[in-house]
């Protein structure tokens, strides 16, 4: 039986313990809402490296090419604060000029 206090990790250790205590994989994914081979991934991932192996495992990093610099971030939170009736484009025009 799986136990952990993250409760992030609580509904899949839910699964997993469901499953063990049915002794039908099919039912304990059905109850759930889970399909199999999502089931069969979180029990590899435990056999691997434990329950807590299950964090930040299917995580994506931030992607930083997206990111504007820190002025110009606060120049637009600024003028949206400032301004909350413009729009987008309207407000785009604004702060290139």
């Amino acid at each position: 039986m799986l136990d952990t206090n993250n409760p992030i990790l609580k509904h899949k250790a839910g699964l997993l313990n469901l499953a063990e205590e049915l002794g039908n994989v099919s039912s304990a994914c059905q109850v759930m809402g889970v399909s199999r081979d999502t089931f069969y991934r979180y029990q590899q991932r435990v056999e691997e490296g434990g329950i807590d192996s299950r964090i930040d495992k299917s995580r994506r990093t931030a992607d930083v090419k997206n990111r504007v610099d820190e002025p110009t971030a606060h120049a637009v939170v600024t003028s949206a604060i400032e301004q909350p009736a413009v729009g987008r484009h309207r407000s785009s025009n604004e702060l290139v000029c």
